[in-house]
């Protein structure tokens, strides 16, 4: 078998192994797989690779730096189908103008500043990603998120910026060594902030300020995407089990 066999045979087997456990979870929580969004994390691997997961059907696409969304957005823009490209790192203000550029959907606004900026960038730019408000329910220091205290602030600002296009919320379960403990801490992470989304939608005033009235979950990585979609994951961003047993890239980081 060839290289280029045996990489588009290990990502199939792959791909096949992640859907499979997503469906078994959403069909746990009693709703549709198809309704999950699978966002595969891309930043592990090069823009030939990614390219070999679109031709497989995933075009929903997730990077974390500016700089390699702007690279493997240009190398893949020829694609058809199109490739849909999420971001998902914390994101600088000085950084926000490439990203709002090439981006369609963003998950990791993190502070009302942000938000702000990305408003005027939408304006001047006529480009609106879909955004998610990233809270932090953990108290983890390395982490970045909007305190629970502080939507109604962020809302507010959405409020007087109708050309933002808010999709939802997104979380990130904290770090925990012990299996059991992490499942479970995930499950209340995700449990909290599901919750927030329905205490959003009750309110009218707030619910319209999504699209379609909603609001959407992006929750849920490699190591507990499962108890994400359990818990009502809208999305889901899943990197190291789509490319498990491919090289790492240049810098050796792993995905999600």
């Amino acid at each position: 078998m060839t290289q280029a066999l045996a990489v588009a045979s290990t990502l199939e087997s792959n791909l096949l192994a992640v859907r499979e456990r997503l469906a078994r979870a959403a069909v746990r929580s009693g709703r549709d797989p198809a309704r999950v969004r699978l966002v595969a994390v891309t930043k592990s691997v090069d823009a030939a690779r990614a390219a070999d997961l679109a031709r497989l059907g995933v075009l929903d696409l997730g990077e974390s730096r500016a700089d390699a969304l702007r690279a493997k957005s240009d190398a893949l823009q020829e694609l058809s189908p199109p490739v849909r490209w999420h971001f998902l790192g914390h994101l600088q203000r000085n950084k926000a103008r490439r990203v709002v550029e090439r981006a369609d959907a963003l998950h990791s606004v993190d502070s009302a500043a942000l938000l702000a900026a990305l408003a005027r960038l939408q304006a001047e730019l006529g480009r609106a990603p879909e955004l998610y408000l990233q809270l932090k329910l953990a108290d983890e220091p390395d982490k970045t998120g909007l305190a629970p205290a502080e939507l109604p602030a962020v809302l507010d600002l959405a409020r007087s910026s109708p050309g933002l296009r808010l999709a939802g919320l997104m979380a990130i379960a904290p770090l925990v060594a012990d299996p059991e403990a992490k499942r479970a801490a995930a499950r209340r992470v995700f449990r909290e902030l599901a919750a927030h989304a329905r205490a959003l939608e009750a309110r009218t005033d707030d619910a319209r300020l999504f699209v379609d009235g909603r609001v959407r979950l992006s929750m849920g990585m490699t190591d507990d995407f499962e108890v994400a979609v359990e818990e009502g994951a809208d999305v889901v961003r899943v990197g190291s089990a789509l490319f498990a047993g491919l090289e790492a890239d240049a810098g050796g980081r792993h995905a999600a």
